[in-house]
């Protein structure tokens, strides 16, 4: 199986599969517009600025699970996106990233690779780890799930994941590995 077999709605509402994005490397970001980590739209943009031309995209899944970060309509989302960050990869409808109403794309991709920890020298962490152990300690309680926003799945030309990325790794920290791939491309 790969993230090929999964469909999401794109922000005009049409039902887009992620087969339209075979052979090019992935970037799939859960994102949040009121979140300590919000300032990495700006590196996700530069990123696939940097990139794109290499057959590089970033897709961008807004979600509200956490703290209420992300209560504005899909169109607000978008709006706000290219007018504060100048975000011009595909965003997609706001959907659950964890939880009972997971959207079948996050279980898979929240399940193929595990939660490894966040870096606890990262800034926002020294704010983010105390929040979580006070007030939602439930999502520390298994290895898979998806902690908080700006979760970041690296996938290969094929619809692997080959890793995944906390909020807590900023997006030019991951660029090695983009580039490693993005360079890598199969004749």
């Amino acid at each position: 199986m790969s993230i090929y077999h999964f469909t999401a709605k794109a922000m005009n509402g049409t039902e887009r599969s992620l087969e339209d994005y075979k052979g090019k490397v992935l970037l799939v970001v859960n994102t949040a517009g009121r979140c300590g980590f919000t300032y990495q739209y700006e590196d996700l943009q530069k990123l696939y600025n940097r990139y794109k031309e290499k057959d590089f995209v970033i897709l961008g899944f807004p979600c509200n699970q956490f703290d209420n970060q992300e209560p504005d309509s899909n169109e607000s989302i978008q709006a706000n996106c290219l007018l504060n960050y100048g975000v011009s990869f595909p965003l997609f409808q706001k959907i659950d990233v964890r939880d009972e109403n997971i959207h079948p794309l996050f279980d898979y991709l929240s399940q193929s690779k595990p939660f490894e920890g966040f870096n606890p020298f990262h800034p926002v962490a020294k704010i983010l780890i105390p929040l979580l152990n006070e007030k939602h300690p439930e999502y520390l309680t298994d290895n898979y799930s998806i902690k908080w926003n700006f979760t970041k799945f690296l996938i290969d030309q094929e619809g692997n994941v080959v890793k995944r990325f906390e909020c807590t790794t900023d997006p030019i920290d991951m660029e090695q590995d983009i580039e490693t791939l993005v360079n890598n491309v199969t004749a």
